[in-house]
């Protein structure tokens, strides 16, 4: 379940680290002005159309952070990870020969996250 004031202050460190306010924001995610007001306020939730407005409009707000609080803000850009993480980069080198008697070739490497995240890794 959602904490509504938690969200709402999620919602205003959005709002304030793309230096918008309430009325460029609304129009920017395609929402009325007192919709925003009302989710600022306390006075109405935030319905699943309009989260996934604002995930749209900004893609550097992380769904997960923006409903709970976990994960971060704003979310690290494909730039700044690495293709693949250490521990995989070994296992996908061509170089490296599986110890069983026929050939096995790693396809895909899925690391799941204490957040609920994953990454994917395919050769």
């Amino acid at each position: 379940m959602i904490n509504s004031e938690k969200f709402t202050k999620r919602l205003q460190k959005v709002i304030d680290y793309y230096g918008e306010s309430a009325s460029s924001f609304a129009e920017k995610i395609g929402v009325q002005r007192s919709s925003i007001s009302h989710i600022l306020s306390g006075r109405n939730k935030p319905s699943l159309e309009f989260v996934l407005k604002v995930l749209s409009a900004f893609p550097e707000v992380e769904l997960y952070w923006l409903l709970n609080g976990k994960g971060t803000f704003p979310k690290t850009t494909l730039e700044e990870k690495p293709t693949h993480p250490p521990i995989a980069q070994n296992y996908l080198k061509e170089d490296i020969k599986p110890k069983a008697t026929h050939q096995k070739k790693i396809e895909r490497i899925v690391i799941f996250y204490s957040d609920g995240s994953f990454e994917n890794f395919e050769k």
